[in-house]
């Protein structure tokens, strides 16, 4: 029981700045500006993670792998912490590694994905609540490139725009997948 309370919050403080870090890739490569308030909170809590990578690891195609690398690691070492803490059998500390990295990168997606789902919920939930909220615009743009292709397809049905439930659908049956392989994978890679 002790130690399901320890994975519990090992579990919230990774997935805490996984998703900080997320949001910060994200920003970053929907061009959107880190002025204000969140953007400021997401920048000092982050700084200390990504700034180390900064220099070796160039943003390309605007995609920050400063960010990312440690979202990556940071997962992959909750992976390898879980396994050992849940003693499961490993065969060698390269398996538990190599292990650990390949869990760690499936719960990254995962990550990324909730991080949109939540993203999308939010600003559904605003747009009918507080469409004038200071956060809306930069939900709006960090939503648009992902709807926009939907909203192509699937017009407006009576004036409600349908294309955040075509894509939190969508979503679900990627996370599905993913957590399948994901519970597939974790005794194969660990044993």
């Amino acid at each position: 029981m002790l130690i399901g309370a320890v994975v519990l919050v090992l579990q919230m403080i990774a997935g805490f700045f996984t998703m900080l870090l997320l949001v910060r890739a994200f920003m970053r490569y929907m061009r959107i500006s880190f002025i204000g308030q969140f953007g400021q909170y997401v920048l000092v809590t982050t700084s200390w993670a990504v700034r180390p990578f900064q220099r070796l690891l160039p943003i390309v195609a605007a995609i920050d792998f400063a960010s990312l690398v440690p979202a990556w690691l940071i997962q992959s070492a909750l992976a390898i912490s879980i396994a050992l803490l849940s003693n499961l059998p490993f065969g060698s500390p390269l398996a538990l590694l190599a292990g650990g990295c390949i869990v760690g990168a499936l719960e990254l997606l995962s990550s990324a994905l909730m991080l949109v789902m939540g993203v999308v919920i939010l600003g559904a939930v605003l747009s009918w609540v507080n469409p004038y909220a200071p956060i809306t615009p930069m939900l709006n743009q960090l939503t648009r490139p992902l709807l926009r292709p939907i909203q192509r397809i699937l017009p407006p049905v009576s004036g409600i725009d349908l294309s955040p439930l075509v894509l939190l659908l969508i979503i679900q049956v990627v996370l599905f997948v993913l957590q399948r392989l994901s519970a597939e994978f974790r005794p194969i890679l660990f044993s």
